[in-house]
């Protein structure tokens, strides 16, 4: 015995396809408010290139990333190192307690030389580096 008449599977096929048109309107929403990053205090500015994941060289020195480090490219997503690899990338890192690379944020040439005139400048080059880090992360809207 068939239960579903033609008007009752019209009308559900007529829901289905309005619930199905419902999420797209919401995204643009969310993409209007743009991605805000935030900028750690304790970061230091370099250049970064993945040699073999997990070994990368820091400004010309060998280091190594930790076990689950992150790698943030410019929209705050994770990259894997093993897609960049070769590439001499202008960051920001942290490092964990046992000293290996563990946060990574890829940041553009323009970002990069900014950073660059604040690194050896004493305590006020710190104060410096982390106002500017935060002009730029917060410019990022």
């Amino acid at each position: 015995m068939n239960r579903w008449t033609r008007i009752r599977a019209r009308l559900t096929l007529a829901a289905c396809a309005a619930l199905a048109g419902l999420p797209l309107t919401s995204p643009t929403a969310v993409l209007a408010q743009g991605i805000q990053r935030s900028a750690p205090k304790d970061v230091v500015p370099g250049q970064m290139i993945v040699t073999a994941p997990p070994e990368v060289t820091m400004d010309g020195k060998p280091e190594r990333l930790s076990p689950g480090s992150r790698i943030r490219d410019l929209n705050n997503m994770l990259v894997l190192s093993g897609g960049i690899v070769g590439k001499t990338l202008p960051v920001v890192y942290r490092r964990d307690a046992a000293g290996l690379v563990h946060e990574v944020w890829i940041l553009t040439p323009e970002e990069y030389g900014k950073l660059g005139g604040t690194r050896n400048q004493g305590s006020d080059g710190v104060r410096l580096f982390n106002e500017l880090l935060a002009a730029i992360f917060g410019a990022r809207r």
